[in-house]
């Protein structure tokens, strides 16, 4: 019954871990309970698991779709032990009496918990004889490693961003140029929000979730990493595109990054964007299983600031590369590890986006998905860098 979803051993520090785990989330909103159960719900449900065999305790709105695409070995009916602890009293016992009682069923009284579990519930389950303890570090650890099937759901998810990528530049090109410098675009003006309206929907139709979270920032604004962007989009100014949409189906994200503009660039503006593009050739030709990523990194700092862009604050505002070299890229659209850590592993799927942000001339940022393979990395991405459209 397995999917996406897989179960090597868990390696913690101590038995109680490795054995039993509770879980008690939302699958839509926590990755972990995604990845162990293959299930996406709204609501919040519980999972556990105890020497590799998985089961999940399902209210009667879910239990049957449960049944049939959750990737566990067995669904259980809340509401039938709900019934069992209630016996002949009116009012239905509390939640935690519940999945207590379910865990005495399951000789689970001592589990091994996620950092956040809820406290409320972690309390309620002492006072009933049940022993938690919170994990050190990642729940699941194995999610860092990418399966094949993994690497294909994120190749498609990749897809999807690159399908609001091409609204964006086909939208951008159809513009015509104002003599104000605005971008006039199906007889109005071409804006932020307008331009990541139509990504959105380019990602609907391909798949994936309406998030209206992707980064459509000029100029001034792109020297934000993570601003969104508003207002009107201008000729000749650099522009960002940063697409992270989910796969509806899977869960998984893409992620892509271009920075264009509409018009002609300057000289500066184009070596801005050539100084970027060679840091980013630079750590995909350096990148494989064993590289310490935090050195690299350095090293791609170190490139912008010889060129004469430097990290550093000015005038009281960060300009230069001041953020990451890149993340994982999984079932969170930051996940582990960062880029900027020692001994990278084969398998794992990272993004790699240097960025020079210089107040006063714009933002650059090139972003692309990679795997780390036996002998280096390969490209999930394949949409085209213009610097002009």
């Amino acid at each position: 019954m397995r999917g996406l979803a897989h179960s090597p051993p868990f390696e913690a520090e101590s038995d109680l871990v490795k054995h039993t785990k509770l879980a008690v989330a939302a699958s839509d909103q926590n990755a972990d309970m995604l990845y162990a159960t293959g299930f996406r719900a709204p609501d919040p449900f519980i999972f556990l698991e105890k020497q590799g065999r998985r089961i999940l305790l399902m209210n009667d709105l879910e239990i049957d779709r449960a049944r049939q695409t959750a990737s566990v070995d067995e669904v259980i009916s809340y509401s039938d032990i709900e019934k069992k602890v209630q016996g002949k009293r009116k009012r239905k016992p509390l939640y935690a009496r519940v999945l207590a009682e379910f865990l005495r069923n399951q000789k689970a009284k001592k589990t091994a918990v996620s950092s956040d579990f809820p406290m409320g519930l972690a309390r309620a389950l002492k006072n009933e004889g049940i022993r938690l303890r919170p994990v050190k570090g990642p729940f699941h650890p194995e999610r860092e490693i990418k399966s094949s099937k993994e690497i294909q759901a994120l190749i498609h998810a990749t897809k999807i961003a690159e399908s609001g990528m091409a609204r964006a530049f086909e939208v951008l090109t159809a513009s015509k140029i104002r003599k104000d410098r605005k971008l006039f675009w199906g007889k109005k003006i071409l804006t932020s929000e307008i331009l990541r309206v139509e990504i959105e929907s380019a990602i609907l139709r391909a798949g994936g979730e309406a998030r209206m979270d992707s980064i459509v920032a000029g100029g001034e604004q792109a020297c934000d990493p993570h601003a969104r962007g508003t207002g009107p989009l201008l000729a000749n100014e650099l522009i960002i595109f940063d697409i992270f949409p989910r796969d509806a189906k899977t869960g998984y994200f893409g992620d892509i990054t271009r920075t264009v503009i509409r018009g002609m660039a300057s000289d500066a503006q184009r070596e801005l964007w050539d100084l970027c593009l060679q840091g980013q050739k630079q750590a995909l030709q350096a990148l494989k299983p064993g590289i310490n990523g935090l050195a690299l990194q350095n090293e791609i700092r170190e490139l912008f600031a010889k060129a004469g862009y430097p990290t550093e604050i000015h005038e009281g505002r960060w300009r230069g590369f001041f953020h990451g070299l890149g993340h994982g890229l999984g079932l969170e659209i930051h996940e582990l590890p960062r880029v900027a850590t020692p001994n990278l592993k084969k398998g794992i799927v990272i993004t790699v986006e240097p960025g020079i942000y210089w107040p006063g001339l714009g933002g650059v940022r090139h972003e692309d998905v990679i795997v780390l393979t036996a002998k280096g990395n390969r490209l999930l991405t394949s949409h085209p860098k213009p610097l002009e459209l």
